[in-house]
């Protein structure tokens, strides 16, 4: 890499000696963050480096969420342990004082990092309460990583099943944030394509969208989500047809499974399927597996069954030849509904810089929040005239993907006002646990 290929360290000039004994790294460049898996608001933001032994490397450094490791979504993507050996060494954690990247290899730790993760590699397998084989792998959350699980799970599944069985892989967080970077980052790096894209809905998820009272953490449902109100899910359903319409920007056939409570009336059932299969879906089945058990799913494996039988015209959504801005663009005019993209000029900066250092070409995962189609959580339904600010935009050089911050999306969560663990109580008599439910 150095490109000194002499064999007499005498004969070396001060610019090789100095390339060959430091790495030059700029410490305002450091992109590499420190991770905890607890929601910890105050490590967002802070100061290392203040002890003595330090010599006064003060800098300012951030802790995310350990679900936002770029070494979790190797972990995710990779397809065997040589694979994420490589990845690993290609981790961009800094630049040099001349602008290039400093690797994870450069700093001479990617076989300690093979080490630290060759058991990790290995999917878990366990069970449903009904015996079905489950493979529990990897945890990158879709509104921060690209939230899916391992692609070493589905292909192992994949070989278990056999050519005519069938496997079902997450995509967490809607159509518009897990399963658009399924597509475009899990399949190209997999290089596998689903039959059929199983949409989950619920009648009290599509009334909020309607227009209903904000639902709060540990307190009762108000009345709206617990009574029928057809205008409430009709209104509500708008959501649903946009997340219908963004599976069909890739060309494979939806099927909306309704996921039933005891509170939903018939008449709402029938409503959300009715709108569903006429906005596009395959097929709309109400499911009961929560109460029922696999039974209550009969319905819905044999539409999954039926779809699976229809032609797929998989496509992309975006070229990866295209700049990263115009990526982005995509992906907001198309997905989320933005009438355009405004970035921030650190954002524009970093774009600048990973163009010019050769990773122009990698496919985008957005860190959006879940909670609506747009970069502001209290908007419901289908958004749509919004201008989406891109605040930061960041390198997984390892991981293969460019991933922009959207607005004030951070990736170390907090906790909200009143956390659920106020709930959770011990039974010192029983050694019951109460309140996690």
């Amino acid at each position: 890499r150095l490109r000194i290929n002499k064999t007499d360290p005498n004969t070396l000039t001060e610019e090789e000696i100095s390339k060959f004994v430091r790495l030059d790294i700029d410490p305002s460049t450091i992109t590499w963050q420190r991770v905890v898996d607890t929601n910890d608001r105050f490590l967002r933001k802070i100061t290392i480096g203040q002890a003595n032994t330090e010599k006064g490397f003060v800098r300012q450094a951030q802790f995310d969420i350990a679900v936002a490791s770029e070494i979790m979504a190797i972990l995710a993507l990779t397809s065997s342990l040589a694979d994420m050996k490589e990845r690993l060494g290609k981790m961009v954690v800094a630049n040099d004082k001349k602008g290039q990247p400093v690797t994870a290899e450069d700093l001479g730790v990617t076989g300690a990092l093979a080490v630290l993760m060759k058991d990790a590699i290995k999917p878990t397998l366990m069970q449903t309460l009904e015996g079905t084989p489950v493979f529990v792998h990897a945890g990158p959350f879709a509104n921060i990583a690209h939230g899916n699980s391992s692609v070493l799970a589905d292909k192992i599944a994949l070989k278990l099943v056999g050519e005519k069985g069938f496997v079902v892989t997450e995509a967490g967080f809607g159509a518009d944030i897990g399963m658009e970077k399924f597509f475009n980052i899990k399949c190209r790096a997999s290089g596998l394509v689903p039959s059929v894209v199983v949409l989950v809905a619920t009648v009290r998820a599509l009334k909020m969208h309607g227009g209903g009272p904000n639902v709060t953490a540990g307190a009762p449902l108000k009345k709206e989500y617990t009574e029928e109100n057809l205008q409430l899910v009709s209104d509500g359903c708008c959501n649903l047809q946009k997340q219908i319409q963004i599976a069909q920007l890739f060309g494979v056939p939806v099927v909306v499974a309704l996921n039933v409570f005891k509170t939903d009336s018939p008449a709402e059932v029938d409503l959300v399927c009715e709108i569903a299969k006429r906005s596009g879906a395959f097929d709309a089945v109400p499911c009961n597996h929560w109460s029922a058990g696999g039974r209550g799913a009969v319905k819905l494996a044999q539409a999954v069954e039926k779809a699976a039988s229809q032609k797929n015209s998989f496509k992309y959504l975006y070229n990866l030849e295209l700049p990263i801005v115009e990526k982005i663009r995509i992906i907001a005019q198309k997905v989320y509904g933005a009438q355009d993209i405004e970035l921030s000029p650190a954002a524009q900066s970093q774009v600048d810089r990973y163009s010019r250092q050769g990773f122009g070409n990698l496919p985008i995962c957005m860190a959006k929040t879940h909670l609506s189609l747009s970069h502001q959580p209290e908007r419901k339904g289908v958004p749509t005239g919004f201008i989406l600010p891109i605040s930061d935009v960041r390198a997984s050089i390892g991981a293969g993907f460019i991933y922009p911050l959207v607005g004030t999306m951070s990736t170390m969560p907090g906790l909200p006002t009143r956390p659920c663990f106020y709930d959770i109580d011990l039974d010192p008599a029983t050694e019951q646990v109460k309140g996690l439910f």
